[in-house]
């Protein structure tokens, strides 16, 4: 990989505001937490005591496709994020419309998760309630806050993005306590369960690791507002992926030698068991932690899915009352409305495990994208210096992407293709609307 030098930001409306360390700090919120607080039980299913391999594994997957947005975001460094890279790659709209939609359903499929992590053991150390309507109250009173109107800046972000990384490294610092007490085994970290390869073992979990890592890829939104942006985000994007991967390391070192991978596996909470074991936190303070952490993930992806339909509704590619905005708190009220009904359709029927997976399989549909878009827009050579990555690198993404499609099961094909049918329906629905707006609108002009 290399990086030439910078020059002048591109002129843009939007105000640059955010710095590098700023930049990372929000790569580094939007990526780190959620996932690895839910997750680890479901990694020590796939991969027993070794849940740090398929970590390390999906970290390296992720910074391959990084290494795509970090060229892309400083050679086209304006919002709109893989969506527009797969336009002016391919020039076909129902292309960029698949990959914008995909990123919505992933959006609202991970909130729908999500919820179902709140409503787990770590909600169960204050109430005991079922999980599905708890998830489901949860995800209505992130929509009342959504439609609300939420004022985020980068300091609410900082104070979110400490308190999850104090709460993982709580984990490590209680976990290397108890191993210094000479309780828990960590012989436990190269056993694999019964009947399983390593091969096996690191590709069934990676597939499920790898949902701890995305994120990432909305930061290519905000890349107009970033200060020197040719400079600052490649640094920002793999300085915030490789952070956030040697905290979930250290946690899946710490968490199956603390506690037994049986016993992670069966908590929906399952870093309070590494709190548990080590005795003297206070449960209730670390749940607290974990469902601030869950429900920040929560709020921000249906924000960002809200807004994304939103925008989608108003460049007439879905319809049209997806636009419609409450009138004194000018948030996408529809829009909220619709991706909400949605996550709570999901987390009704579906598992942690399954809407995880499904989120990977959508979003490795747009990293298959943007990874081809790379390397069909070297031939769009720009006067502006840029970062570059070395050619293998998306060449490998590729691959790694399509390995990791060959790992999902048939149920998650099922979910994500029903996902995507609704959304190349509604498209057509709309592409036909215009079509007949259009010509009484011309007929209209005529007449006057």
């Amino acid at each position: 990989m290399t990086s030439t030098d910078t020059g002048a930001d591109a002129p843009t409306r939007l105000k640059r505001s955010v710095t590098g360390l700023l930049l990372f700090l929000f790569i580094l919120g939007d990526v780190l937490g959620a996932g690895v607080y839910a997750l680890v039980g479901e990694l020590s299913a796939e991969a027993g005591g070794m849940v740090w391999l398929p970590l390390l594994v999906a970290l390296g997957m992720a910074l391959l496709t990084a290494a795509s947005y970090a060229e892309l975001v400083t050679k086209y460094p304006q919002a709109g994020g893989s969506a527009v890279y797969a336009q002016r790659a391919f020039g076909k709209p129902v292309v960029s419309f698949l990959v914008g939609f995909a990123m919505l359903a992933a959006g609202v499929t991970s909130a729908a998760g999500l919820s179902l992590a709140f409503a787990g053991d770590y909600l169960g150390v204050f109430l005991d309630v079922p999980a599905i309507p708890a998830a489901i109250v949860f995800l209505a009173l992130v929509a009342a806050l959504n439609a609300r109107g939420i004022k985020e800046s980068m300091r609410a972000n900082l104070v979110m993005t400490a308190i999850e990384v104090s709460g993982l490294l709580l984990v490590v610092v209680l976990g290397a306590i108890v191993l210094g007490r000479g309780e828990g085994d960590p012989g436990r970290l190269l056993e694999l369960p019964e009947g399983t390869t390593v091969a096996g073992a690191t590709l069934g979990g990676a597939l499920i690791a790898f949902y701890s890592f995305v994120g990432f890829e909305t930061s290519a939104n905000v890349a107009e507002e970033v200060r020197d942006v040719r400079r600052v985000y490649p640094r920002a994007l793999f300085g915030a992926l490789v952070t956030a991967g040697v905290v979930y390391l250290l946690v899946g070192v710490v968490a199956p030698a603390v506690v037994a991978p049986a016993d992670l596996q069966a908590s929906s909470g399952p870093l309070l068991e590494v709190v548990r074991a080590s005795g003297g936190v206070p449960l209730e303070l670390f749940s607290v932690v974990a469902l601030i952490a869950v429900a920040n993930g929560a709020l921000l992806t249906m924000i960002m899915s809200s807004r994304l339909a939103y925008g989608m509704a108003e460049e007439g590619l879905l319809p049209r009352p997806l636009a419609r905005v409450l009138p004194n708190r000018r948030t996408p009220v529809v829009a909220i409305v619709v991706t909400t009904v949605v996550a709570m359709v999901l987390t009704a029927t579906g598992s942690l495990v399954d809407l995880a997976s499904t989120v990977v399989l959508l979003l490795l549909f747009v990293f298959l994208s943007t990874n081809l878009a790379v390397l069909v827009l070297r031939r769009d050579h720009v006067d502006r210096p840029h970062f570059r990555a070395w050619t293998p690198l998306p060449v490998l993404a590729i691959v790694t992407c399509l390995v990791l499609l060959t790992q999902q099961e048939p149920r998650h094909w099922l979910l994500a293709g029903v996902l995507l049918a609704v959304g190349v329906v509604l498209y057509l629905v709309t592409r036909r609307s215009s079509a007949r707006t259009e010509p009484a609108a011309d007929a209209d002009d005529a007449r006057a």
